[in-house]
Protein backbone atom coordinates (compact mmCIF):
# COMPACT_ATOMS: atom_id res chain seq x y z
CA UNK A 1 0.00 0.00 0.00
CA UNK A 2 2.82 2.37 0.45
CA UNK A 3 3.47 2.31 -3.25
CA UNK A 4 -0.02 3.61 -4.06
CA UNK A 5 0.28 6.39 -1.51
CA UNK A 6 3.34 7.88 -3.25
CA UNK A 7 1.51 8.16 -6.63
CA UNK A 8 -1.37 10.26 -5.30
CA UNK A 9 0.44 13.63 -5.88
CA UNK A 10 1.51 12.69 -9.40
CA UNK A 11 -2.06 12.23 -10.55
CA UNK A 12 -3.09 15.64 -9.25
CA UNK A 13 -0.07 17.27 -10.94
CA UNK A 14 -1.04 15.74 -14.32
CA UNK A 15 -4.45 17.42 -14.21
CA UNK A 16 -2.86 20.78 -13.44
CA UNK A 17 -0.34 20.37 -16.28
CA UNK A 18 -3.12 19.43 -18.71
CA UNK A 19 -5.08 22.59 -17.82
CA UNK A 20 -1.88 24.68 -18.13
CA UNK A 21 -1.21 23.18 -21.58
CA UNK A 22 -4.73 24.13 -22.73
CA UNK A 23 -4.22 27.66 -21.38
CA UNK A 24 -0.86 28.02 -23.22
CA UNK A 25 -2.45 26.70 -26.42
CA UNK A 26 -5.38 29.14 -26.11
CA UNK A 27 -2.92 32.00 -25.50
CA UNK A 28 -0.93 31.01 -28.59
CA UNK A 29 -4.08 30.97 -30.74
CA UNK A 30 -5.06 34.42 -29.38
CA UNK A 31 -1.57 35.81 -30.20
CA UNK A 32 -1.64 34.25 -33.67
CA UNK A 33 -5.03 35.85 -34.38
CA UNK A 34 -3.62 39.27 -33.42
CA UNK A 35 -0.62 38.78 -35.71
CA UNK A 36 -2.80 37.83 -38.68
CA UNK A 37 -5.01 40.90 -38.11
CA UNK A 38 -1.92 43.11 -38.17
CA UNK A 39 -0.71 41.41 -41.37
CA UNK A 40 -4.09 41.95 -43.07
CA UNK A 41 -4.01 45.65 -42.12
CA UNK A 42 -0.49 45.95 -43.56
CA UNK A 43 -1.60 44.30 -46.81
CA UNK A 44 -4.45 46.82 -47.10
CA UNK A 45 -2.03 49.74 -46.70
CA UNK A 46 0.35 48.26 -49.30
CA UNK A 47 -2.48 47.79 -51.80
CA UNK A 48 -3.61 51.40 -51.36
CA UNK A 49 -0.06 52.70 -51.77
CA UNK A 50 0.63 50.74 -54.95
CA UNK A 51 -2.59 52.08 -56.48
CA UNK A 52 -1.64 55.66 -55.73
CA UNK A 53 1.92 55.31 -57.00
CA UNK A 54 1.11 54.36 -60.60
CA UNK A 55 -2.10 56.21 -61.35
CA UNK A 56 -1.36 56.22 -65.10
CA UNK A 57 -0.37 52.55 -65.46
CA UNK A 58 -2.66 52.20 -68.48
CA UNK A 59 -0.65 54.78 -70.46
CA UNK A 60 0.86 53.40 -73.67
CA UNK A 61 4.68 53.66 -73.66
CA UNK A 62 5.73 55.63 -76.74
CA UNK A 63 9.10 56.63 -78.19
CA UNK A 64 9.91 59.90 -79.92
CA UNK A 65 10.09 58.14 -83.30
CA UNK A 66 6.48 56.98 -82.88
CA UNK A 67 4.97 60.46 -82.67
CA UNK A 68 7.43 62.95 -84.16
CA UNK A 69 6.28 62.62 -87.79
CA UNK A 70 2.65 61.63 -87.29
CA UNK A 71 0.90 61.34 -83.94
CA UNK A 72 -2.48 60.59 -85.53
CA UNK A 73 -2.47 56.85 -84.60
CA UNK A 74 -2.28 57.85 -80.92
CA UNK A 75 -4.92 60.62 -81.05
CA UNK A 76 -7.18 60.49 -78.01
CA UNK A 77 -5.03 57.89 -76.25
CA UNK A 78 -3.17 58.23 -72.97
CA UNK A 79 0.56 57.82 -73.67
CA UNK A 80 3.78 57.95 -71.66
CA UNK A 81 6.57 59.45 -73.75
CA UNK A 82 10.14 58.34 -73.12
CA UNK A 83 12.37 61.02 -71.54
CA UNK A 84 13.05 63.96 -73.86
CA UNK A 85 14.81 67.32 -73.57
CA UNK A 86 12.84 70.57 -73.28
CA UNK A 87 13.66 72.84 -76.24
CA UNK A 88 11.73 75.96 -75.18
CA UNK A 89 8.82 77.20 -73.13
CA UNK A 90 5.52 78.22 -74.74
CA UNK A 91 4.19 80.89 -72.42
CA UNK A 92 2.72 79.51 -69.22
CA UNK A 93 0.74 76.89 -71.14
CA UNK A 94 3.50 74.39 -71.85
CA UNK A 95 6.74 73.69 -73.62
CA UNK A 96 8.27 72.24 -76.77
CA UNK A 97 10.15 68.95 -76.71
CA UNK A 98 13.35 68.66 -78.72
CA UNK A 99 12.60 65.67 -80.97
CA UNK A 100 14.90 64.71 -83.89
CA UNK A 101 12.30 65.65 -86.53
CA UNK A 102 11.48 68.97 -84.86
CA UNK A 103 9.75 70.37 -81.79
CA UNK A 104 6.64 68.76 -80.32
CA UNK A 105 4.17 70.74 -78.18
CA UNK A 106 3.25 69.70 -74.64
CA UNK A 107 0.42 71.50 -72.85
CA UNK A 108 -0.02 71.55 -69.08
CA UNK A 109 -3.36 70.45 -67.64
CA UNK A 110 -5.12 72.85 -65.25
CA UNK A 111 -3.90 70.71 -62.33
CA UNK A 112 -0.27 70.92 -63.47
CA UNK A 113 -0.60 74.68 -63.99
CA UNK A 114 -1.96 75.05 -60.46
CA UNK A 115 0.82 72.85 -59.05
CA UNK A 116 3.50 74.87 -60.84
CA UNK A 117 5.62 72.08 -62.34
CA UNK A 118 9.24 73.37 -62.46
CA UNK A 119 10.08 72.75 -66.12
CA UNK A 120 12.91 74.74 -67.69
CA UNK A 121 14.76 74.73 -71.00
CA UNK A 122 17.35 71.95 -70.96
CA UNK A 123 15.49 69.72 -68.49
CA UNK A 124 14.83 66.13 -69.44
CA UNK A 125 11.17 65.25 -68.86
CA UNK A 126 8.99 62.17 -69.09
CA UNK A 127 5.49 63.22 -70.11
CA UNK A 128 2.24 61.31 -69.60
CA UNK A 129 -0.82 62.69 -71.35
CA UNK A 130 -3.35 62.43 -74.14
CA UNK A 131 -2.45 63.10 -77.78
CA UNK A 132 -4.82 65.83 -78.96
CA UNK A 133 -5.29 67.46 -82.36
CA UNK A 134 -4.49 71.20 -82.28
CA UNK A 135 -7.18 73.63 -83.45
CA UNK A 136 -7.09 77.43 -83.68
CA UNK A 137 -9.88 77.51 -81.06
CA UNK A 138 -7.68 75.74 -78.50
CA UNK A 139 -4.84 78.20 -79.04
CA UNK A 140 -7.28 81.14 -78.87
CA UNK A 141 -8.63 79.79 -75.57
CA UNK A 142 -5.10 79.60 -74.13
CA UNK A 143 -4.41 83.17 -75.26
CA UNK A 144 -7.72 84.42 -73.83
CA UNK A 145 -6.78 82.83 -70.49
CA UNK A 146 -3.55 84.86 -70.53
CA UNK A 147 -1.29 81.83 -70.82
CA UNK A 148 0.09 82.73 -74.28
CA UNK A 149 1.11 85.91 -76.07
CA UNK A 150 0.19 86.51 -79.74
CA UNK A 151 3.56 85.16 -80.93
CA UNK A 152 3.34 82.11 -78.69
CA UNK A 153 -0.17 81.49 -79.97
CA UNK A 154 1.19 81.30 -83.54
CA UNK A 155 3.80 78.78 -82.38
CA UNK A 156 1.08 76.70 -80.71
CA UNK A 157 -1.18 76.84 -83.79
CA UNK A 158 1.72 75.56 -85.92
CA UNK A 159 1.54 72.21 -84.08
CA UNK A 160 -0.64 69.54 -85.67
CA UNK A 161 -0.94 67.53 -82.44
CA UNK A 162 0.09 68.16 -78.86
CA UNK A 163 0.28 66.17 -75.65
CA UNK A 164 -2.27 67.32 -73.07
CA UNK A 165 -0.02 66.46 -70.12
CA UNK A 166 -1.46 65.09 -66.88
CA UNK A 167 1.95 64.16 -65.42
CA UNK A 168 5.40 65.61 -66.07
CA UNK A 169 8.41 64.02 -64.37
CA UNK A 170 11.37 66.39 -64.47
CA UNK A 171 14.80 64.82 -64.21
CA UNK A 172 18.34 66.10 -64.67
CA UNK A 173 19.30 68.70 -67.26
CA UNK A 174 19.96 67.40 -70.76
CA UNK A 175 23.57 66.51 -71.54
CA UNK A 176 25.38 68.92 -73.82
CA UNK A 177 25.52 67.68 -77.43
CA UNK A 178 27.58 68.81 -80.36
CA UNK A 179 24.65 69.52 -82.67
CA UNK A 180 21.02 70.38 -82.01
CA UNK A 181 18.04 68.83 -83.75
Amino acid sequence: MTEKASRRGAVELGTVLMIAAFAVFAGFIFWLNGQSAAERALDLVEDTTSTMVDEYATAIPVGAADIMLDATPYAGQLIRLEPQAVASMVGQQGFLLDLPAGPFLVSFSDELLAAGVPVAVGNVVRVTGTITAMTPEIAAEWQAAGRLSEGERLVAEFAVHFIAAVEVDVSTPAPATGGGG
